[in-house]
């Protein structure tokens, strides 16, 4: 989204030279979850994985903390991101990657049993193919952790906070109200979930916030002014990502996509509850959750969003 921004505001042919060298690619989506003919025209359906490290050698033992869909309808102007519940029980398929055998399991160990990185990636994808029924168009496996530097480089984020709430993870108070937060902050926040009225559905709308507002940022920024800042912006991106463009050139990607503004972002909750099944704390889909599957497979995904305002975040 970062590099929507730039390549709309600064001219595509730079920022898509500089985009090639410094990201990883690899194959992130299983066979059976890839679209087989990539389209510019849409609807686009991507995967975002967000995990804490991206260190080969500390990989096996992870599980993907954020993942989220990113729909693009036709039109290629507007986004909506949903975020799927991490706690989801799900069936996960057989990993030939490491003999992972399938079983009953919430959706973010299928990260951990494929293995991490780019085979978790696969798994993953294999797996919210079997949910969802869609093919994706590309993913990508971020770090953030590592993309705190890409907010700090920006300037910081403006975020806005409903409910005060201490981080179990480090001292930060965070207090209601709208405020400027550096990518560590504003990183922390997006990860609680404790003592939040809606638990892990108030985390997935603020890193659903977070990545409206990093575009608002790299959209209104001094960019277009500052090659040295620009640079460092980029290379700190690149570092933080690895992707899977379904063999599409990124230059044809980012064109396709240059149309796209952070005001045309809606966040979407997956139709879901949380219920306690033994002595486990799982999320479960209701029955709305078909109808959005099948909108996000078709063209009619703003019609699913003007009937269903329930599950619609305001970013």
């Amino acid at each position: 989204m970062v590099l929507i921004a730039l390549a709309a505001g600064l001219g595509l042919q730079g920022v898509t030279k500089r985009y090639d060298h410094s990201v990883a690619k690899e194959l992130l989506l299983d066979p059976g979850s890839r679209r087989d003919r990539p389209s510019t025209n849409g609807p686009l359906n991507y995967l975002l994985v967000g995990s804490d490290r991206r260190n080969a050698a500390e990989q096996s033992d992870q599980r993907a903390d954020t993942i989220l869909i990113a729909h693009i309808p036709v039109g290629l102007d507007r986004a909506y991101l949903i975020s799927v519940p991490r706690d989801l029980l799900v069936e996960i398929p057989p990993s030939p990657s490491n003999a992972y055998g399938g079983g009953s399991d919430k959706i973010n160990s299928a990260f951990h049993f494929g293995g991490g990185g780019q085979p978790g990636a696969r798994l993953l994808s294999a797996t919210l193919t079997q949910v969802t029924g869609l093919r994706f168009d590309g993913a990508a496996l971020i770090d953030f952790s590592g993309f705190r530097k890409v907010i700090d480089l920006l300037g910081g984020v403006r975020m806005c906070v409903d409910t005060q709430v201490r981080s179990i993870h480090t001292n930060n108070v965070f207090t209601p109200g709208c405020q400027e937060m550096d990518g560590a902050r504003a990183l922390d926040f997006a990860r609680q979930r404790y003592d939040l009225p809606g638990g892990d559905f108030d985390r997935q709308r603020h890193q659903q916030q977070l990545l409206r507002a990093i575009m608002d940022k790299a959209s209104a920024g001094d960019l277009r002014t500052n090659p040295i800042k620009l640079d460092q912006v980029i290379r700190a991106v690149g570092a933080s990502f690895t992707v899977d463009t379904n063999g599409m050139p990124t230059e044809d990607l980012l064109f396709s996509l240059r149309g796209l503004r952070s005001d045309g972002m809606k966040g979407i909750q997956v139709p879901s509850r949380s219920e306690m099944i033994g002595e486990t704390s799982y999320v479960v889909l209701d029955e709305g959750a078909t109808g959005l599957f099948q909108s996000l497979r078709s063209p009619d995904m703003d019609n699913w969003v003007q009937a269903n305002p329930k599950w619609v975040n305001t970013l």
